[in-house]
């Protein structure tokens, strides 16, 4: 039998969004660090689609996920990693014209 969804406790994009509205200003976090920070460590491309599905507009700074090999993933979506790219160096953190930054040295550590 099914738990009550009030019962289950939060709900992965819920503890997604959690997690990515923590990122400082300036600091960086990867799509798997994400998924291991909300309890689903083998999750990071749902992360990825989460963020993908989130309103034009929202406040919470999507754009301080990128991938764990240190760049603005671009794949089919050309627009928004050039919008991410834009940020991120708003931020002050030094992204190249294809998208590659330094992760380590900007990287989150909550």
């Amino acid at each position: 039998m099914t738990k009550p969804a009030e019962d289950r406790g939060p709900d992965f994009r819920s503890l997604v969004l959690a997690v990515v509205a923590q990122i400082p200003q300036g600091q960086l976090a990867s799509y798997g660090q994400v998924a291991a920070l909300a309890g689903f460590p083998q999750r990071p491309r749902q992360v990825g689609m989460v963020l993908s599905g989130l309103p034009e507009g929202t406040p919470l700074p999507w754009h301080r996920v990128v991938n764990t090999r240190g760049y603005v993933p671009s794949r089919g979506r050309w627009w928004g990693a050039f919008e991410q790219i834009g940020r991120l160096r708003d931020e002050g953190i030094a992204v190249d014209d294809l998208g590659n930054l330094d992760l380590e040295s900007h990287r989150w550590q909550p």
